[in-house]
């Protein structure tokens, strides 16, 4: 590991470098932002007028990033910002004889009297798109409704939920999940299942960003995705409640509440869920194996409950005019029964039965998760110089216990109990995440900026499996089997160092970072005795470029570098048993991948109508993937493999259309090309490659006085893989919602896949055998939902907007 410790030394030289002084030259500056949440007003008007008669001298625009320069002569003036909904801010001001003014940061408060005096109805867009990632309101989902954070995701552009849990963006998998910006140690076989346990209605937004920089995680190499909580942050007590029923019963209700002063926001809310959701699938496998059946076909049917309690709780808490304090706390706990019945049938090459197994499986899981954390924000200047550090510890604890009974079936359909079985799986899981990062931010001259930070992620996973089977050899009193029973211990530390530059320069804008991750890994087994260690350091470079052609109109082109690190789930070397012909297993001996990303985009802003275009390439080594061997005696093992590279070259095309103020859409079409080059797994040639295409459609529609109709669809192309390619898919989901109580209330409809079409298909091809299968869990789901909100919603700030720091010139009106 020390062979590390240069690199990171060097790194952490940078960090500390960066709070130097740098000089400034400017004729007039400052910045303008929102008196609420300090977030940047960009084209807020700024203006020198003439006292006299008000008549404009000069002036200017803020950039994206609030901030404002332009030049004026000697003089007595008047100084006014202004934007739309915000009150206005005037100041008298005497330039004197000085060449550099600095007005510091003008804070413009919200202007509730004329929002009240004034009601213009329209659809509220959900989508923003800003220059290094793209966010969805999702408060505004009338679709989402009473649906889980999995399904939330599968409605929102360019992101794809498989039934099997897996996760893609822009057709790449390998995604990394935050919630509210920071990892999550939630237990589960594959992210579905962890992001099952967080309602939508729980969810404020979701964050995409395609190509990170080097100021995150350089995880996911095919980007990030971070879904944000609810938290109020308004004046007085005030909340909200919400509840919603499905068909075929699914339950959901959750309150919101929160109090805030001038100097402390405090905020809690609960949600709970209790879902049964039916599930299905079909398989067909054909094989050339002697003393086999040719055929196998397998149905399953069964059903999942799943009940989840969410608890959040927290303070925001103001030191001082310019720092923060908060802490929170999260409580996720899960409950969960499955239930299936799989038959399966051995077919001869006509078609005849050869025999039969009927196969009951029943699952009990539980599992708790305990998340704290603190987080200090100190605003060390007024020219946004900042200072961000936050701690936070999670533990997650999950037991489940499978139970199966099988039976035996001759081609005559007579039971043979010689050769039933009853087996008994035991999977206790615990695991253990702490994140500690400090972050710092400082303006540098007119236009650029400089951010730096640390960071670390230490976790350990402790997975276990005791395995036991009952046959007519032992009574049929189930006895554990060793090669089925073992325990897998992983920990993983990451520490991580960051430096990136931010500059203008007229129409031309540029951002360039460096990243530097230690990662230390260790996995142990028991049955084996095994240690399996694995230290690496490596660089992570990121160029952002852009270029301003005019106002709404510009070209940006980037590059990053980022890296996959495998799972606990794809490490664990246990073996998962579905059934006795389909069995599953990690590969603790998985190497990262390693992504170079690059992209060209075009963005032009009209009066109603947003374009948004990307060109993208993504050429990666080491890929992780799956790969399934068939056994001599018909058992079908999937485990991963690295592949040696994969490439993939594509167009993504975002419309959004203000068809009129009562109907929007957003169309976004995504093409690519893909190869994947296995040739080097198991002395097999697995490569493969396609071309493939997403297509999703948002639209909304209000109907004056009466309600808002919104109307999400989208198709997914063929994605390949080394033996065959996941089969496409599409759905259609369509929503109603209304106000109610002078806007007090909501009430909303909405039914989810429609035509019942959301469907998990995959074809394997290989030299030994064939295979089609097929899943499928309850998509077609009817949802009525009721919100209520309360309480004041009296803003902070909003009395009035001000100008802090800065140069003193004056008396502000």
């Amino acid at each position: 590991m020390i062979y590390g410790l240069k690199p990171i030394a060097l790194l952490s030289f940078l960090v500390f470098l960066s709070v130097c002084s740098y000089g400034q030259e400017i004729r007039l500056h400052g910045k303008v932002v929102d008196a609420n949440d300090k977030t940047a007003l960009e084209f807020a008007n700024v203006a020198l007028l003439n006292p006299s008669d008000s008549s404009l001298v000069t002036g200017g625009m803020t950039d994206i990033n609030g901030g404002f320069d332009f030049n004026a002569s000697e003089g007595q003036y008047i100084f006014r910002v202004g934007f739309i909904g915000f009150l206005e801010f005037f100041e008298s001001v005497n330039l004197g004889d000085k060449k550099n003014f600095n007005f510091g940061t003008i804070s413009l408060a919200p202007d509730a009297q004329n929002l009240d005096e004034v009601v213009v109805e329209g659809v509220t867009s959900m989508f923003e798109s800003d220059i290094d990632k793209r966010t969805y309101n999702v408060e505004n989902s009338i679709v989402a409704e009473g649906a889980t954070a999995s399904q939330l995701l599968s409605t929102l552009p360019s992101i794809q939920v498989d039934e099997e849990g897996g996760i893609t963006m822009r057709g790449s998998g390998n995604i990394l999940i935050y919630i509210n910006g920071r990892p999550s140690n939630l237990s589960g076989d594959d992210a579905e299942s962890i992001l099952s346990q967080f309602p939508a209605n729980s969810i404020k937004s979701v964050e995409l960003i395609t190509n990170p920089s080097s100021r995150y995680d350089a995880t996911g190499v095919g980007g990030i995705i971070n879904i944000v909580l609810k938290k109020n942050e308004n004046l007085g007590f005030n909340g909200q409640v919400n509840a919603s029923i499905g068909t075929r019963e699914k339950y959901q209700a959750g309150i919101n509440l929160n109090y805030g002063t001038e100097k402390a926001n405090f905020y809690a809310s609960y949600n709970w869920q209790n879902r049964w959701q039916r599930e299905n699938g079909f398989g067909n496998r054909s094989t050339s194996l002697p003393d086999f059946s040719p055929t196998l076909e397998q149905v399953q049917d069964g059903y999942e409950k799943e009940k989840t309690n969410l608890i959040r709780a927290g303070v925001d808490y103001s030191v001082t005019e310019n720092s923060t304090l908060g802490v929170y706390f999260q409580g996720n706990f899960d409950d969960e029964v499955e239930y299936a019945q799989i038959d399966q049938d051995n077919l001869s090459l006509t078609g005849s039965l050869d025999s039969s197994f009927v196969r009951i499986n029943n699952e009990l899981s539980k599992s708790s998760n305990y998340e704290g954390g603190i987080n200090y924000t100190w605003n060390v200047d007024t020219l946004g110089q900042k200072l961000y550090t936050s701690f936070s510890y999670a533990y997650d604890d999950r037991s489940q216990v499978e139970f199966y009974d099988q039976e035996f079936f001759t081609s005559e359909g007579a039971s043979d109990p010689s050769k039933m079985l009853t087996q008994i799986n035991d999977r206790p899981r615990t695991s253990t995440l702490f994140v500690a990062q400090l972050d710092y931010e400082k303006p540098i001259g007119k236009n650029g900026s400089i951010e730096t930070g640390l960071k670390s992620t230490l976790g350990n996973w402790l997975w276990s499996q005791q395995f036991s089977q009952g046959d007519e050899s032992n009574q049929f009193v189930p006895t554990p089997v060793d090669t089925l029973t073992d325990s897998y211990d992983f920990t993983q530390n990451v520490y991580a160092a960051y430096f990136t530059f931010k500059n203008k320069a007229g129409k031309f804008g540029y951002q360039l970072g460096l990243r530097g991750e230690l990662t230390d890994q260790l996995g142990e087994t028991v049955r084996k005795n095994e240690s399996i260690p694995d230290n690496y350091f490596n660089l992570f470079p990121s160029t952002f470029f852009s270029y301003t052609l005019a106002p709404e109109n510009e070209l940006t082109l980037n590059y990053t570098r980022r890296i996959s690190r495998p799972r606990i789930w794809d490490l664990a070397p246990i073996y998962r048993v579905r059934d006795q012909y389909n069995l599953s297993i990690g590969n603790p001996y998985l190497k990262p991948e390693f992504t170079d990303s690059y992209e060209f985009g075009y963005m032009k802003g009209w009066e109603r109508y947003l374009l948004n275009a990307t060109v993208y390439h993504r050429f990666s080594t080491d890929v992780e993937t799956r790969i399934t061997t068939l056994t001599d005696d018909n058992v079908a093992i999937q485990s991963r493999e690295n592949a040696d590279t994969r490439a993939s070259t594509g167009f993504e095309l975002i419309n959004q259309i203000q068809i009129s103020n009562n109907f929007d859409a957003t169309l976004t079409g995504n093409f690519f090309y893909s190869k994947i080059n296995a040739s080097n797994v198991e002395g097999r040639d697995l490569s493969n490659e396609n071309f493939s295409w997403t297509l999703s459609l948002l639209g909304n529609i209000l109907v004056p006085k009466w309600f808002s109709v919104q109307v999400q669809g989208n198709y997914r192309g063929p994605i390949i893989l080394p033996q065959g390619q996941i089969e496409p898919q599409a759905t259609l989901t369509v929503g109603m919602r209304k106000d109610l109580f002078n806007n007090k209330a909501t009430i909303s409809l909405n039914v989810s896949d429609i035509f019942n079409t959301r469907k998990f298909k995959i074809t394997t091809e290989d030299p030994r055998f064939t295979q089609y299968r097929e899943f499928q869990r309850e998509s077609r789901i009817g949802t009525l939902s009721f919100t209520y909100r309360f309480g004041g919603f009296k803003e902070k700030g909003a009395e009035r907007s001000r100008r802090e720091g800065g140069d003193d010139m004056g008396d502000d009106f």
